[in-house]
């Protein structure tokens, strides 16, 4: 999470009034972004155009959340969906068009110019420094999320917080009970009650979740080891249901680069996973479901796949 000195995402911002105190008017000013020497981030606000390329998406929101902070005239923190990429929570399907900041002196927020600014009480343990900057804690930025978005990109966010230590259930529960009375906490309790550290290792096992609980179907125990005949741990399992003799793998195209070895290509890994389906079918005596995002994004088909793995024709399945 320390970013080096060199990070394009900590080059300076350089304000209009600067510009003019070095001798430049506003003719050079438009000059040197007319030449990509300077980007303009927003009104008044610019960066080096080498620095802005050299960002992602998620990068580029951080630079425009830095000039935004600079040309506050408030005492401000970062927070909400703006704070996720300072703690490098993976934005998944998540909007950077606006950048959300937290007022300090309890007084109402406002929204103007791409800019929100939230009314919210800060406790001392609700914020730090981070990257130069007063960024909301994990603790803080994933209750403050669960107000302003629905209960999948919420799960999203706290399973991959919780998965890196960064907070824990203990300290969301006290948070949850702070913020209990704040509009649109009243979703936090349920995010909550369906986060597990030991889903946040990918934005699709997270979703996984999301959707299994969304369709009704059984709850899904995680990460579940599976023991040889010696009873060594051989392999482990995205989710299972051990009572109903199925298991599910989600697929992702970073799952498959991360078992990459050196010199492999993609089809050594595919090869690979299948034998290890095999082992593990042969095993625990289990069926494997596997999905991919594309499964993700067609939810109800996908819940009645598994139903139909689960419980073949019992219940009315067809």
């Amino acid at each position: 999470m320390k970013r080096s000195p060199e990070d394009p995402r900590l080059a300076p911002i350089v304000l209009r009034r600067e510009l003019l105190a070095q001798g430049h008017c506003d003719r050079t000013i438009g000059r040197l972004v007319a030449d990509g020497v300077l980007h303009r981030l927003r009104y008044g606000s610019y960066v080096e155009r080498s620095k802005w390329a050299a960002c992602d998406k998620v990068g580029q929101h951080g630079l425009v959340v830095r000039a935004a902070i600079k040309r506050s005239v408030a005492d401000v923190v970062v927070s909400h969906i703006s704070a996720l990429p300072e703690w490098d929570v993976p934005l998944w399907d998540l909007p950077l068009d606006v950048v959300h900041l937290t007022r300090t002196d309890q007084r109402a927020g406002r929204r103007e110019a791409g800019v929100l600014q939230h009314l919210g009480q800060l406790r001392e343990e609700d914020v730090v420094d981070l990257h130069g900057l007063k960024v909301t804690s994990p603790t803080r930025t994933a209750l403050d999320c669960m107000t302003v978005m629905d209960v999948e990109h919420s799960l999203v966010v706290v399973n991959d917080l919780l998965h890196r230590k960064l907070t824990t259930a203990a300290e969301l529960k006290k948070g949850q009970e702070f913020m209990r009375t704040w509009p649109g906490s009243l979703q936090q309790g349920l995010v909550l009650q369906l986060a597990d550290a030991r889903c946040g290792a990918s934005v699709g096992e997270g979703r996984t979740v999301h959707l299994i609980f969304k369709h009704g179907l059984p709850k899904a125990e995680p990460q579940v080891p599976i023991p040889d005949e010696t009873g060594r741990i051989v392999a482990y399992v995205d989710f299972a249901w051990p009572e109903l003799g199925v298991f599910l793998e989600f697929d992702g195209r970073v799952k498959y680069q991360e078992l990459l070895k050196p010199g492999e290509s993609a089809t050594d890994v595919v090869l690979r996973e299948k034998e290890r389906e095999k082992l593990i079918c042969r095993l625990t005596g289990w069926r494997c479901i596997r999905i991919t995002w594309a499964d993700l994004a067609q939810p109800e088909r996908t819940a009645e796949m598994i139903r139909r793995a689960l419980f073949g024709n019992r219940f009315g399945v067809r």
